[in-house]
């Protein structure tokens, strides 16, 4: 990466990082793209240069966000001392480091859960990141986990779908407000509903 792109990527980067504290602390609608380029030290129409508008850059976060859990929780199971050879196994390790997240993050679930949408979140998981063996979209690493379990799943993507919108919503009414139960005595029942529904995509 040459200066100009370094550049680039550092302005692109504390316009997110401002936008998401702004949004966080003020709220969207009390946020303007001025705010926003003012707190980020950069010219408003510099903004321009890399956000159609609010809308586009609060769809950028989300999904920069969300995409960056997924792989957080990847590069911690890698780090494990414990080997997990099933898919099923590892699904539960990255939904677990999640939930972990999130519940010591409450302003990061707050954001994602209320403006969460399969198409931000698609766009996200398929967009490639930056890795130590190059660039790989979250998803590619999601079927290259099912790849290498050995075992053939019946719409792969319905099964991510269902297992996300799960968690995200269990997890935002349990850790948010207790219900229907604390999140520590909610995982038993999360996890099982998890297996259940790669073992019904599972095909025998």
């Amino acid at each position: 990466m040459n200066k100009t792109e370094t550049k680039k990527k550092e302005k692109s980067e504390s316009l997110l990082n401002t936008a998401f504290q702004l949004f966080t602390t003020h709220g969207f609608s009390n946020t303007s793209i001025a705010d926003i380029a003012k707190n980020a030290g950069v010219a408003k129409g510099t903004f321009y240069l890399y956000f159609k508008d609010k809308y586009d850059i609060r769809n950028h976060l989300i999904a920069h966000k969300s995409s960056e859990l997924f792989t957080n929780a990847r590069i911690a199971m890698e780090l494990d001392p414990k080997d997990y050879n099933s898919f099923e196994e590892k699904i539960l390790f990255i939904a677990n480091y999640v939930i972990d997240v999130l519940d010591k993050n409450k302003i990061l679930l707050n954001f994602i859960s209320k403006n969460l949408s399969w198409a931000i979140f698609k766009a996200a998981i398929q967009a490639p990141i930056e890795a130590e063996n190059g660039e790989q979209s979250v998803y590619h690493a999601y079927m290259e986990m099912i790849k290498e379990d050995g075992h053939n799943y019946e719409a792969p993507e319905v099964m991510l779908f269902e297992i996300v919108e799960l968690v995200s919503s269990c997890s935002y009414s349990s850790i948010l407000y207790d219900q229907p139960l604390p999140i520590k005595k909610l995982k038993p029942f999360l996890y099982k509903t998890i297996r259940s529904i790669i073992h019904n995509h599972m095909i025998q």
